[in-house]
């Protein structure tokens, strides 16, 4: 089969390698897509410190059982299939008692230090496989993984109820997902962007995202005050920019939450003590997501309110992987292996 492997920083190459067997637990998974996360392209770029050389990237994937191992019980050959990026915990800490898994110190991930989802087929634990809706396309549930980031973030964070505000910076997969996520608690929603965001604002619209604002052409925090009362109760900085993030204490009412999950590539960064003190605001991050994260965004895929693949903006075979790494930002790329007849 084919494997797309990362030898070293800014060096990929596509091998021949072997089918993996699935172990005792584990279950063989044909890939049919594969979505480039920001992480991969840290990892490609030699900035992701838990990149284990060499390795296979990629954690966000849509596939086909094709094998089971031994102690198999939930899944079967022909399941229709996506999966966690976390591949195995210690079992053993507080965070994995509490099934916190995000945050376990010693996990397993997809990806990272184990192959990941740029192959023909791989290999992941059964509990961390979750079994696609009848109603969701393969394509569409590559975006699993990303949209379970958002309902982490806006439900088990964040907690947003019915008739909050909420204001996402960013509008690349994460801010899209986190978005409509919102959108499904009963919020409403303003999706803070760029010029170069006018694509995805018009995938936002059709997610139902209420409000949409080009911040080189709009002045956002007066936008913001001309609809809420002081702000919005919840701020969402899905970018990695400062600036955004300065905006995000700035628009938020007092005692407002602002949500941290992009990453940035300086680790410490000066933000204004003059907003989070005086306003009482609380910054929290939002690492990835966690098994109770996956049951909630498989929940919204049955419901059928969400359209996760509005997002998708490329696609192309594994043998063009490298027009997808050099695209411009935004929007979702995918790596197609097999769609399996499905369009």
């Amino acid at each position: 089969m084919k494997a797309l492997k990362l030898i070293a920083p800014n060096q990929m190459e596509i091998q021949e390698v072997p089918i993996p067997e699935p172990g005792p637990g584990d279950v063989t998974i044909k890939v049919a897509y594969a979505g480039l996360c920001g992480t991969d392209m840290h990892a490609y770029q030699g900035g992701y410190s838990k990149t284990r050389y060499p390795v296979v990237l990629g954690h966000e994937l849509s596939g086909i059982v094709t094998a089971v191992g031994e102690g198999v019980t939930k899944l079967k050959v022909g399941d229709r299939v996506t999966s966690e990026s976390t591949y195995k915990a210690c079992e053993e800490c507080r965070y994995c008692k509490s099934k916190d898994y995000n945050l376990c110190g010693n996990r397993t991930g997809i990806g990272t230090n184990r192959d990941g989802a740029f192959e023909e087929y791989m290999t992941m634990a059964e509990d961390r496989v979750w079994k696609l809706p009848d109603n969701v396309t393969l394509m569409a549930g590559a975006m699993s993984e990303p949209l379970a980031c958002g309902t982490h973030a806006v439900i088990e964070v964040a907690n947003v109820q019915p008739g909050d505000t909420v204001c996402v910076f960013g509008a690349g997969a994460i801010g899209l997902m986190v978005a409509q996520v919102a959108v499904t608690a009963g919020a409403t929603v303003i999706l803070a962007g760029l010029t170069v965001d006018e694509d995805r604002f018009k995938a936002a619209k059709g997610m139902g995202v209420q409000h949409t604002v080009n911040q080189q052409t709009q002045d956002l925090t007066e936008f913001i005050h001309s609809i809420t009362d002081d702000g919005v109760d919840h701020a969402f900085e899905c970018s990695g920019a400062l600036v955004a993030v300065h905006k995000a204490f700035e628009v938020v009412h007092k005692k407002g939450q602002v949500i941290q999950m992009g990453v940035f590539s300086d680790d410490y960064l000066p933000i204004s003590m003059e907003y989070l003190l005086h306003k009482e605001i609380r910054y929290m991050g939002s690492r990835s997501q966690k098994p109770s994260s996956w049951a909630l965004a498989m929940d919204l895929f049955t419901k059928g309110d969400i359209k996760p693949e509005l997002a998708i903006s490329m696609v192309v075979p594994l043998e063009r992987w490298q027009e997808a790494f050099d695209s411009e930002p935004g929007g979702k790329k995918l790596v197609k292996f097999d769609d399996f007849g499905e369009e």
